[in-house]
């Protein structure tokens, strides 16, 4: 939207040609979004804690989370508001990546809110079905995926990246690609939303990966930079720079008031839209084995409950003393600040470990 109007503003003075370049753009989106975070998180509280909206704790969940109950909850309401209105303002529209990204996080961001309303209504911590969030999300995941395959032009961009090595790349195929996309997208939503147990757990590690796809998105869109490093030069792909940074602020301004001990709590509104947004970006970026890695806490919470449900199957015994793994620590004994920070740092080594696949090559 504000391009729109600066080409009007360019007629009238050339110096305003400054506020079309990337960078400024990427810059006033993660302002815009933590600004509009920040500026209506109170008034979102205080409007929640009005019409009860409030977190139900499981009942089998440790024990020291049943003070969590009445918490303000569907926070990433908030998130995916700020997240939307600064993309739309300072993101180009004319963009095909900007519309799927935003599509992305209205489709998973439905079915979040409606798990979330039907817990609030009956009470407990049962929302939609296993069976109905799967449904939602492979719904959305495949409209998504067709969508993203639709729109390619480049055989680059159906082929899997192989970070680390030089020149390698694995031809996937219409078919091969759309599964990989289904694949990414539900298995990344899952993940984010079994993390959120914790405050700030879940978006912290969102914000750093987030930040690390950006740098991604500014490489691949910049014919120069992705020559001199050896990356596919992906036109377009600078666009998702300025969305990443949008989403940033957004998860920032959030995380004000979700840090220990949380004032709200993201919901499965937020969790499940986050983890569909990270997927697709990096989809769009041919990046998925990077954010497996950066994703490495989201990976680990999801194999817990995996191994937690096939081990009681088959021994009618507990694997981990509670699953997610974030809870087994607990169970331990950790306090909860010490695991969301380290959790935090081992995300923060991961991303550090992606961005140096950069150079080694």
């Amino acid at each position: 939207m504000f391009l729109e109007l600066l080409a009007f503003l360019v007629q009238l003075d050339p110096g305003f040609g400054v506020l079309n370049y990337l960078t400024l753009r990427a810059v006033l989106a993660m302002l815009a979004a933590l600004l509009i975070s920040l500026a209506l998180g109170h008034y979102f509280i205080n409007k929640l804690h009005q019409y009860q909206i409030g977190q139900v704790v499981r009942a089998d969940g440790p024990k020291s989370h049943l003070s969590k109950t009445g918490t303000p909850t569907m926070g990433g309401v908030m998130i995916l508001f700020s997240f939307i209105i600064s993309s739309l303002v300072w993101g180009d529209w004319s963009s095909l990546y900007l519309w799927i990204v935003l599509a992305t996080a209205v489709i998973f961001g439905a079915v979040g809110f409606t798990d979330d309303y039907l817990k609030i209504k009956r009470k407990t911590s049962d929302g939609l079905s296993s069976r109905q969030k799967i449904l939602g999300q492979s719904l959305g995941a495949v409209v998504i995926g067709l969508w993203i395959a639709l729109s390619i032009t480049d055989p680059i961009q159906t082929e899997l990246l192989i970070p680390f090595v030089k020149d390698v790349t694995m031809p996937l195929g219409l078919i091969g690609f759309l599964l990989l996309a289904y694949l990414v997208i539900v298995g990344s939503s899952n993940a984010v939303n079994l993390t959120d147990g914790l405050d700030g757990l879940a978006i912290m590690p969102v914000i750093l990966i987030s930040s690390a796809l950006a740098l991604f998105a500014y490489i691949s869109g910049n014919y120069n930079f992705s020559n001199y490093l050896n990356m596919p030069f992906m036109p377009g792909t600078g666009e998702l720079f300025v969305i990443c940074s949008a989403l940033v602020g957004a998860g920032l301004g959030f995380l004000w008031f979700n840090t220990y001990p949380a004032e709200i709590f993201m919901g499965d509104v937020g969790s499940l839209a986050l983890g569909a947004i990270l997927a697709v970006i990096a989809i769009l970026l041919r990046q998925e084995i990077l954010l497996f890695i950066m994703g490495g806490v989201f990976v680990a919470e999801t194999l817990s409950v995996i191994i937690q449900v096939a081990y009681y199957k088959r021994t009618k015994k507990r694997f981990f003393l509670m699953a997610p793994i974030h809870h087994h620590f607990e169970q331990k004994g950790m306090s909860e600040p010490k695991i969301i920070v380290r959790f935090w740092m081992v995300t923060l080594i991961l991303v550090l470990v992606s961005l140096a696949s950069i150079k080694i090559r």
